[in-house]
């Protein structure tokens, strides 16, 4: 059980804060303020007994209490204190306005910053693509010095000569098929067995096939 003095002392240090801060706590929050110097319990029992004998007001804020100077000890304030204080509200507000706009401008500045690549990575970034342009150019003058690129129109020669080679090669193997298909229809044997008789070597024999075109 805590003694006199001690309970004295607590009343003293709740009433005196309650008085200086000027604004509603629950016990939870004065408890924590004081720095935990007095028990929980203390400042629990120092706040109802107060509250009883009409030094500070209490009031219920749903299921919690909180607690509040008794204001009829302080002056009231003129009309002119009170204009004045909502000057420096609305001033204060300001300052907390813009220090909030600053804040979140340094705080979009230093997320880029964060993001952006570093300089020891860039530059390794850039040796690498110096390293790959070099490569390539060596490779584009060998070729130019090779002395075998040909025109665009020589390109365009050998693609048609291609082309009318692949369609020749598909129309004797289609007319080929044709014949044999229609010496197959009298012949005895196996189809297999008439290649091999007339000595027929395919296209499948040799693994190819004629390309797409």
């Amino acid at each position: 059980m805590m003694s006199k003095s001690k309970e004295a002392e607590a009343s003293a240090a709740v009433l005196g804060y309650l008085n200086r801060q000027n604004r509603p706590y629950s016990a939870n929050d004065i408890f924590n303020n004081l720095h935990k110097e007095f028990g929980k319990t203390a400042v629990e029992k120092c706040l109802e007994s107060m509250a009883d004998d009409g030094k500070i007001k209490r009031k219920l804020n749903g299921k919690q209490k909180v607690y509040a100077a008794d204001q009829t000890q302080f002056p009231s304030a003129d009309e002119a204190e009170l204009h004045a204080m909502d000057e420096e509200i609305s001033q204060l507000q300001q300052q907390v306005k813009s220090a909030t706009d600053e804040y979140r401008k340094l705080d979009k500045e230093l997320h880029l910053f964060n993001s952006a690549i570093s300089t020891e990575d860039a530059q390794q970034q850039l040796e690498e693509v110096t390293k790959v342009i070099a490569a390539k150019k060596t490779k584009l003058k060998d070729i130019k010095s090779a002395g075998n690129v040909i025109s665009p129109k020589e390109k365009e020669q050998i693609t048609k000569f291609w082309e009318k080679n692949v369609k020749e090669w598909r129309k004797r193997k289609r007319m080929t098929n044709d014949i044999l298909n229609a010496v197959l229809e009298g012949y005895p044997k196996k189809k297999k067995d008439l290649y091999e008789d007339i000595g027929i070597e395919t296209d499948e024999d040799c693994k190819v096939t004629p390309p797409e075109l």
